[in-house]
């Protein structure tokens, strides 16, 4: 397996506390040069403050993009630094890679808060160099978790120590199998300001065992993630190596003010499912500066599966995805859905680089879903050796039970596809509709996909839009449409 070109350095001094919210929509307006034309007039307010405008050179302003420019103040958090802080083997806990440390971890998580509301200003704990091996365990507000150089935390071998927590409410079961699921490996719900970084020390899910339980049929219940963070408030993970997680890898889920960043995300190419960042029903999320290898998409925003999804009716909405790279051979760079009845709204990703893959995005809905995906900005992506470079896919006859809604449809408009470039691929993009679904106000600009061995001619089935500056010539849904003042800069 390929590592990441480089290790992360520790996180240097960040001014605290970190500017709001609003601030850092209108820092990315400002750095994006986001033009009103560029949008349709139904566009959202919350879009026109946050997706970006592609690419300088092809906007007429000839403004620019700041490449540097960071989402990370979606975080408004105390930061690392606290005001209690101890290390883990003051609790018992012992680095030699075989001592199980679950008790000590969850003894000091639960004493550090205890210290931390007799003194105020949150607590820390220090993992040091060592192999700390643990079962899952449960983190706290204004805490951070802080994992020194050469430090590694080994996911327990004991399925019992990843004990079942009930079905997230807009999924209604387990993802894979009926009933309850696997709790994550490092978890937290109903939480504000959680820290989870270091000096690029590692959390490792050892999850071969729970690959080789979905290969043999034999998983009684869906496995847990890495990492998950319920129903939770400033979240900041970062300068951390995750790697051969059970499940997805990070998954943060009814969440709000999130950021990732300068993460490295490993696991086997082949291993099921092994997504490297989930955002699911969460708003205000900042994916930025990570590199990932995985058995699935790179990221995927989520919003829920069918009836449940809908029934809860809680969107992912103003996330920022961008400076991400890696490769997956099964799946996407950039995916959204499959589940997404809750809806996905204004979200920007740019400055993607995906290699060696199935796709570099893809948009996946089918029948029953219901929801909708609009106001999307994909700009600056490039690609080599990958099967499809855009997708948008239907039907995988992918239910939470057999009393989804057959008429719940889902509503896909306002996307802009922008400055993609893409060498030594298999196939033009392939746009298919789920039948009776609404398509609309799709976008492509400034295209150009080369070296296509198999198959040169766009596949569109009742999708439509307009196409500008696209090689190879797209399929006449996307031909002799006009040109909208908000696609084609007319």
């Amino acid at each position: 397996m390929a590592k990441a070109t480089a290790a992360h350095e520790p996180l240097p001094p960040l001014p605290w506390p970190r500017p709001a919210p609003l601030l850092v929509l209108l820092a990315l307006l400002a750095a994006s040069y986001l033009a009103v034309t560029s949008l349709p007039a139904a566009a959202p307010l919350s879009a026109l403050l946050l997706i970006g405008h592609p690419p300088p050179h092809h906007h007429p302003s000839g403004d620019s993009i700041s490449s540097s420019s960071s989402c990370a103040g979606f975080y408004a958090g105390a930061g690392p630094a606290r005001a209690v802080s101890a290390s883990v083997e003051e609790f018992g806990a012992v680095g030699d890679g075989v001592t199980s440390n679950t008790a000590a971890f969850r003894r000091a998580v639960a004493e550090l808060e205890e210290r931390a509301r007799d003194g105020g200003g949150g607590a820390r704990l220090e993992v040091p160099p060592g192999r700390w091996l643990t079962g899952s365990f449960n983190l706290t507000s204004r805490f951070t978790l802080f994992l020194h150089r050469g430090a590694v935390i080994l996911g327990s071998q004991d399925p019992e120590e990843w004990p079942l927590i009930a079905p997230l409410p807009s999924y209604g079961r387990g993802r894979e199998r009926l009933g309850p699921r696997h709790i994550s490996l490092i978890h937290g719900e109903g939480l504000n300001d959680v820290v989870v970084t270091g000096n690029n020390g590692t959390i490792d899910g050892q999850g071969e065992m729970w690959w080789e339980l979905w290969w043999n049929r034999t998983l009684n219940h869906t496995r847990g993630h890495l990492v998950e963070l319920v129903n939770s408030t400033n979240i900041l993970i970062s300068n951390i190596t995750l790697r051969n997680s059970p499940f997805w890898t990070v998954h943060p889920v009814y969440c709000s003010n999130v950021v990732m960043k300068d993460l490295t995300i490993l696991a086997p190419l082949n291993a099921p499912n092994t997504d490297g960042i989930d955002p699911d029903s969460s708003s205000e999320v900042c994916i930025e500066d990570c590199y990932i290898e995985s058995g699935d998409d790179l990221v995927a925003v989520k919003s829920g599966w069918d009836q449940y999804g809908i029934s809860v009716g809680k969107p992912s909405t103003n996330i920022v995805i961008q400076r991400v790279s890696g490769t997956t051979p099964t799946c996407s760079g950039v995916g959204f859905g499959s589940e997404m009845s809750g809806g996905i709204s204004s979200v920007l990703v740019r400055d993607l680089h995906v290699w060696n893959s199935a796709q570099a995005v893809r948009l996946k809905t089918d029948v029953g879903r219901g929801g909708y995906i609009t106001n999307i900005t994909i700009a600056n992506v490039t690609m080599e050796k990958v099967k499809v470079p855009i997708r948008f896919s239907r039907g995988a006859d992918d239910h939470s039970d057999d009393n989804y809604d057959r008429t719940a449809l889902p509503r896909i408009s306002n996307v802009l596809i922008s400055d993609i470039v893409g060498v030594d691929l298999q196939r033009a993009p392939m746009l298919e509709a789920v039948a009776g679904a609404v398509y609309e106000g799709i976008c492509f600009r400034n295209v150009s996909l080369r070296g296509i061995k198999r198959q040169e001619r766009w596949h569109c089935e009742s999708v439509y839009g307009e196409a500008h500056g696209v090689y190879p010539a797209p399929c006449e849904e996307f031909r002799n449409n006009g040109s909208s003042s908000w696609c084609g800069f007319s």
